[in-house]
């Protein structure tokens, strides 16, 4: 009788255990997709790293002034989505100016402290020989014809701002904004509604700098660095709208992680890199090869440690705050270990300190290799 019970008791275990595993694997398989809304001002590789991202939802992106004015970052958008075969992502438009600083404020900062290595869309010539191009100078509104071609799709009539406003309260919890522009349309956002930080999910952002120091030996990095050396805590993200990164850095989000200029010096679009992925994907090989070499990788950072957060090798635990004094330290990042902070709603965030560059490298390239949807017929 014993035995009959001991075999009744097996086939009912093996019965159970079957059934959770089965229903662990249905669960593991509708693993909801990450969300996230990309807040940039322009488009590049990092955007592309998204889309092309398994088990990632990206909601809508967005597009504010900075290195080029929001109509030409939209235009730049709108054709990248559009070699991504990925029109289905909105792309929004943001603020055209930010919040009180603009480009005569910046004259006259420079005629009293000194002259700024890069003012993105305010920015006419450089102060000394460097072999980066300059983008044309001209008035917001004007959109100049794209390298990659101009796009034929058309931005959402919904405002960025508003857009991921409601994004976060239909998502409650769930949706990362990742912001490597300027802040000015989160700091609209959280001025309209106060909620927006806390129903977010997180932030990762790319700005600020601590003490960038040239790593790489070549040319482009001798003349990035050149940027830090005297002013090592001022970076053009923070520059552009102090005000607005002040706004947001005292918001209440349930957590942040910062990507500062400090991990970039490691790092490098060399034309190698260019090659590799050129040859990852055809759909994309010619609008990378038209990339300018040399550039640090900025935002990519921000976007593949948010995919793999494996990649960092190093962070700390910071309180983070931009100075919004208009004096010689306008715009410069201000941070303090726990308990040094003048507690004026400063947020702790994960500051990126290192990442592993090769791995970085290839995660992108991995990313690109990724077969694209099928093409979609634009009306």
């Amino acid at each position: 009788m014993r035995s009959v019970r001991r075999l009744a008791f097996g086939l009912a275990m093996g019965l159970c255990l079957s059934v959770s595993g089965v229903a662990a694997g249905v669960s593991a398989a509708a693993e909801p997709a990450r969300k996230v809304i990309v807040d940039d001002d322009g488009f590049g590789l990092a955007q592309w790293m998204l889309l092309q991202a398994p088990g990632v939802d990206v909601l809508g992106i967005a597009v504010v002034s900075g290195d080029v004015w929001r109509d030409e970052g939209v235009a730049q958008a709108l054709r990248g989505v559009e070699i991504a075969h990925r029109t289905d992502v909105p792309v929004l438009k943001g603020a055209v100016y930010p919040l009180l600083n603009s480009e005569k404020l910046t004259d006259r900062w420079e005629a009293l402290y000194g002259k700024l290595v890069w003012k993105g869309a305010w920015m006419k010539q450089w102060v000394e020989p460097t072999a980066q191009g300059l983008l044309s100078y001209h008035a917001p509104d004007v959109v100049p014809d794209l390298p990659e071609g101009n796009p034929v799709t058309k931005a959402s009539d919904e405002s960025a701002v508003l857009f991921m406003i409601r994004k976060v309260h239909e998502f409650p919890g769930q949706v990362t904004i990742i912001a490597t522009g300027p802040m000015t349309d989160l700091a609209l956002a959280q001025r309209i509604d106060p909620s927006f930080a806390g129903l977010a999910k997180e932030l990762v952002y790319m700005g600020g700098s601590l003490n960038p120091q040239q790593v790489r030996g070549d040319n482009a990095a001798a003349e990035f660095a050149r940027e830090f050396a005297n002013s090592p805590r001022r970076e053009f993200n923070f520059r552009f709208d102090p005000e607005a990164a002040s706004i947001v850095f005292r918001a209440p989000w349930k957590r942040i992680v910062s990507v500062p200029v400090d991990p970039s010096t490691a790092t490098e679009v060399t034309p190698e890199l260019l090659r590799r992925l050129a040859a990852a994907n055809p759909a994309f090989a010619d609008a990378v090869k038209r990339k300018q070499p040399g550039f640090p990788l900025w935002d990519e950072i921000a976007a593949a440690v948010w995919l793999d957060p494996k990649l960092i090798t190093k962070s700390e635990e910071l309180y983070v705050d931009v100075n919004s004094q208009f004096g010689a330290g306008y715009g410069d990042m201000l941070s303090w270990r726990p308990g040094y902070q003048p507690d004026m709603d400063e947020q702790k965030e994960v500051v990126v300190r290192s990442v592993d560059v090769p791995r970085l490298e290839q995660k992108i390239v991995d990313l690109l290799s990724r077969k694209l949807p099928p093409a979609k017929q634009v009306h």
